[in-house]
């Protein structure tokens, strides 16, 4: 039975579940016993003082719940495993030092964002630099013999060139290519990039391949620790995001369903479901206890490792590309604070002083100015997750 990845899959849920909601339990009481309590900042929003005190460091919760599951079911030996344990392992500690520091060091900073960015930046080069070297890494492609002409030449992926039935097979090769949605050939290689240094490119493509990897990690991973302001936000949109992520690995590992689909085959990460399980299992079973009124906040912790996870997942499986639309909630999020800080400076050095897109930024916390209550700003915000979730799979078929 465990050589089923279905199996493994259901027992690695409820592994993670059960973990998170009879464990997260006890750790929620010793967090409360070390008067582990939220420091609060009065910004005027309805019911935020009452917040003040609830334990946070919850994002242990959801590492231990992620963690174990996958150590008790998942192929240690494969390397999209180990760099997903490993991404996890090290934005989690970052964060948990980021939290360390703002509650028993009472500093409301926290870690220095300069140290934040480096951890970001160096977890973005082991990644980026892992999956170019490893001989693990390998994408699958068809090979066919396509008649152009009078010539025959062969031909490798897609292709609108009459193609005969009779001559096809397909080769394993290293490669720096990914997803681009709503594009009929689907595939985008970072070669391209630097298509001007001719013979040359593909050598040096991979420098461009890890400068994106450090980009996307640092960048969602940022996103998710600004969604992380109302009680089960960032925790419910991750659990809307990791499905996605699991049910796109599924496909792109198994060799059946991506020749179907017509999508890139990458052999071995269909093993990445069982992290995905891992990932659903702590989300929702860390939301019994972060929903409204939350007994508990995953602090930097939790969100940093959440963010970090979904970006390194998506770029194992080549669908990076699609980030800005799975992750459509932490992009609005993270694109409201940009806004309204760049407006803000310059308005304030044209008119002397400094005016507002918004009542208040991340944007969640526009609404909440706004008078509309937390449960159903959130609420509303998991359904525009679900429905981002949707147009993302249906990217598979539509291009």
């Amino acid at each position: 039975m465990f050589q089923y990845l279905s199996f493994r899959s259901a027992l690695t849920v409820i592994t993670s579940l059960f973990i998170a909601t009879i464990f997260g339990k006890r750790i929620i009481r010793y967090l409360q016993k070390q008067q582990i309590g939220e420091v609060v900042r009065d910004l005027g929003l309805e019911g935020q003082m009452q917040k003040k005190g609830t334990p946070t460091m919850g994002g242990i919760i959801i590492i231990l719940s992620i963690i174990v599951p996958v150590l008790l079911f998942g192929d240690l030996k494969n390397i999209y495993v180990q760099l997903m344990l490993i991404t996890t392992v090290w934005l989690g500690f970052i964060g948990f030092v980021d939290d360390y520091i703002k509650v028993f060091k009472k500093n409301k900073e926290g870690l220095a964002g300069k140290f934040k960015v480096l951890g970001q930046v160096v977890l973005g080069l082991i990644v980026g630099i892992t999956l170019y070297v490893s001989d693990d890494v390998i994408i699958r492609e068809n090979v066919s013999k396509a008649v152009e002409g009078d010539k025959v030449v062969e031909v490798i992926g897609n292709t609108d060139a009459p193609v005969t039935e009779d001559v096809q097979f397909v080769v394993e090769s290293k490669s720096t290519k990914t997803t681009i949605p709503f594009v009929k050939n689907n595939e985008f290689d970072y070669a391209y990039v630097v298509a001007f240094l001719g013979d040359h490119a593909k050598k040096f493509a991979w420098i461009i391949f890890v400068i994106v990897v450090i980009f996307i990690v640092t960048a969602v991973s940022n996103g998710a620790n600004l969604t992380d302001g109302l009680d089960g936000l960032a925790t419910g949109t991750s659990a809307i995001i990791g499905t996605t992520l699991g049910i796109l690995a599924y496909l792109s590992g198994n060799m059946i369903y991506s020749d179907y689909l017509n999508i890139m085959y990458i052999p071995n990460s269909g093993e990445l479901v069982i992290f995905a399980s891992a990932f659903i299992g702590a989300t929702i079973g860390f939301l019994w206890y972060n929903q409204f009124p939350a007994q508990v906040f995953m602090g930097d912790t939790g969100s940093l490792a959440l963010g970090g996870i979904i970006a390194v997942f998506a770029i194992i499986i080549r669908k990076e590309l699609l980030i800005p639309i799975l992750c459509g909630v932490f992009f609005i999020e993270t694109v409201s604070v940009m806004i309204q800080v760049r407006y803000f400076k310059t308005t304030k050095r044209k008119y002397g002083e400094g005016r507002r897109v918004f009542l208040m930024t991340p944007i969640h916390h526009h609404y909440q100015k706004k008078g509309i209550p937390e449960p159903k700003i959130v609420t509303r915000f998991w359904i525009v997750g679900i429905i981002l979730a949707v147009i993302t799979i249906v990217t598979l078929k539509i291009r």
